[in-house]
């Protein structure tokens, strides 16, 4: 086949034209850090980044979780606490109010500051994290107890958060029972104290009761205490996969500065060598245009 000045021509040009795009290609590379800007260049890697940005929203998405499962569990713990502590002082109470030498008046105080512990103990069972009641089982809109009482609207059901893919992690303790327990002992012990018939002996009597919902109180703190354990270890579960699909993800799309620079004075060197080969073949006037 005859080789004619114009396709010795169109063949230079068209590599020339390929050189200045792996030259265009590298430079965009390195003033924009990453190895493709458009699904185009490079289809498969696209695919990739898109699930590798799905994971890393979804780990965010835990994370927040996370931090909502800790206001919860700390927040109970702190009540729970507030409960023993008020506990504690009913104990005491009775201790003294089992003193037959006790006076009207003595009684009388006794009285007035167990019906406050018994207000307070309702209103740690109404403690809220937001706007949502973290006693009241799944019926976190309603308090357990109102101006009445108990209310009716309240459940023993758990609550749970997705902190991993199929990962949900129990964040309430159901106060129907142990705070209906707490306050039924409550109103008991007033309808004791109000009975001038009853003994210091009978008094003594509740210590046993009390004492009992004392360790279902310290029972519950153990086992909110071992679900922050619990979340401690989802939380560094969770950074570390959070860190490796970044990784994976800056693998896929960040470019290799030192490799693109390295690549890029290749092609510059090609194109340039390129150019001079071409100014061998065709003519000055044409290399002149195409400089």
């Amino acid at each position: 086949m005859r080789v004619t000045q114009s396709m010795l021509s169109n063949n230079m040009l068209r590599n020339l034209s390929n050189s200045y795009s792996k030259i265009g290609k590298y430079q965009e590379q390195i003033t924009t850090g990453r190895k493709f800007t458009r699904p185009s260049d490079d289809p498969v890697s696209t695919v990739k980044g898109m699930a590798f940005r799905t994971d890393l929203n979804k780990a965010e998405q835990f994370t927040r979780n996370i931090q909502t499962v800790n206001n919860w569990l700390d927040t109970t713990d702190d009540a729970l606490d507030q409960a023993g502590t008020a506990l504690h002082r009913i104990k005491e109470l009775l201790v003294q109010a089992a003193n037959d030498t006790n006076t009207s008046s003595d009684r009388t105080k006794i009285k007035e500051e167990i019906e406050q512990i018994k207000q307070q103990l309702r209103d740690i069972a109404n403690t809220k994290v937001g706007n949502k009641y973290i006693f009241s089982g799944t019926k976190t809109l309603a308090p357990v107890f109102d101006e009445s009482g108990m209310t009716g609207h309240i459940n023993e059901e758990i609550v749970q958060i997705e902190v991993f893919d199929g990962i949900k992690l129990d964040v309430n303790i159901p106060g129907k029972t142990l705070f209906g327990n707490i306050d039924n002992f409550m109103s008991n012990l007033s309808n004791l104290l109000n009975d001038d018939t009853k003994t210091g002996e009978d008094i003594s009597e509740m210590l046993g009761d009390l004492d009992q919902l004392y360790e279902e109180v310290l029972a519950a703190r153990a086992d909110i205490g071992a679900r922050q354990n619990r979340v401690e270890l989802m939380t560094n579960r969770l950074a570390l996969h959070e860190t490796n699909v970044t990784k994976q993800l800056s693998e896929n799309e960040d470019v290799d500065y030192a490799k693109a620079i390295t690549e890029m004075i290749t092609a510059e060197s090609i194109h340039q060598a390129a150019l001079s080969v071409g100014a061998k073949i065709i003519q000055q006037t044409l290399v002149d245009f195409i400089r």
